[in-house]
């Protein structure tokens, strides 16, 4: 089950076939993970971790469409998914204004996303559906004159990735409705003027047992100790000792998942791995 919190800066590591972009078949096997991934701290946990039934993957309707006016990523004309940018990004002051328009729209559309999570807390009857949380980022992501990154990368078949309860990442929307004691990560990423902005977070559906509370806490807390190290100088290595170091307290280990570079590539070099590297 994935657990981020927002960022700008760090984004999911790609190298993923396709057919393990739908819910529940990327699944973890340990309870007491955390990384960083997706602009954020993730932890997940097993169906057996939780008192809600395993992940039974839903139907996927037809990607939608983006207008011909709006800027188009190079990769959504192949059906190949993307190589990592062997190549560091280094923006200049117009491309940091770029980066930083993109990331807002992010920021802005995943806040609107969560209150349609939170909405459903209280209406599990007529609780949202994931694939009702895609029409409504990709209609918002469109009317800001931007085009969803995921949709088309490597076939991803949706404009936002939804993972749910054991899905660790990239989880596909469809049909299935949120339910009481679930939480959800909702990655949102978007490309506007030539720039991706990317960022994440997971939101509490109701009743959320206390031992996955207390798990979303820790990595969230792990992602503003990682941030803390970052100045000018300091080691990437840094930022993966410090998550190491505060996860282990609270017992929990850290799988090697990475963060790396954004900007006019969605996936670039530095990687940025998130767990001891000793």
């Amino acid at each position: 089950m994935a657990a981020t919190v927002n960022s700008s800066t760090l984004l999911s590591h790609p190298t993923l076939n396709p057919s393990t972009f739908v819910n529940g078949e990327a699944s973890a096997s340990s309870f007491t993970t955390t990384t960083l991934f997706s602009g954020g701290v993730c932890a997940y946990r097993t169906s057996e971790a939780s008192h809600t039934a395993s992940l039974k993957r839903g139907n996927v309707s037809a990607r939608l469409t983006v207008p011909d006016h709006i800027r188009k990523p190079h990769y959504i004309y192949s059906t190949l998914l993307p190589e990592i940018s062997s190549e560091y990004q280094i923006h200049n002051a117009e491309g940091i204004d770029n980066m930083r328009a993109a990331c807002k729209l992010a920021a802005r559309v995943l806040d609107y996303a969560g209150t349609l999570v939170r909405t459903s807390e209280f209406l599990y009857q007529q609780s949202v559906t994931t694939n009702e949380i895609d029409e409504a980022v990709h209609q918002m992501i469109i009317e800001a004159a931007a085009y969803p990154s995921p949709l088309g990368y490597g076939q991803f078949p949706k404009s936002v990735c939804t993972s749910v309860n054991e899905c660790m990442y990239h989880g596909i929307p469809d049909s299935r409705k949120l339910q009481d004691g679930d939480i959800i990560n909702i990655d949102v990423a978007v490309y506007l003027n030539g720039y991706h902005g990317d960022t994440s977070k997971t939101f509490l559906c109701g009743n959320v047992d206390d031992a996955t509370k207390k798990l979303v806490k820790v990595t969230e807390e792990c992602l503003q100790l990682g941030i803390s190290v970052c100045k000018d100088g300091a080691p990437f290595q840094n930022i993966g000792d410090r998550i190491c170091e505060l996860a282990a307290k609270f017992g929990y280990g850290v799988d090697r998942f990475v963060g790396h570079g954004v900007g006019t590539v969605l996936h670039s070099q530095p990687l940025i791995f998130h767990d001891c590297r000793q």
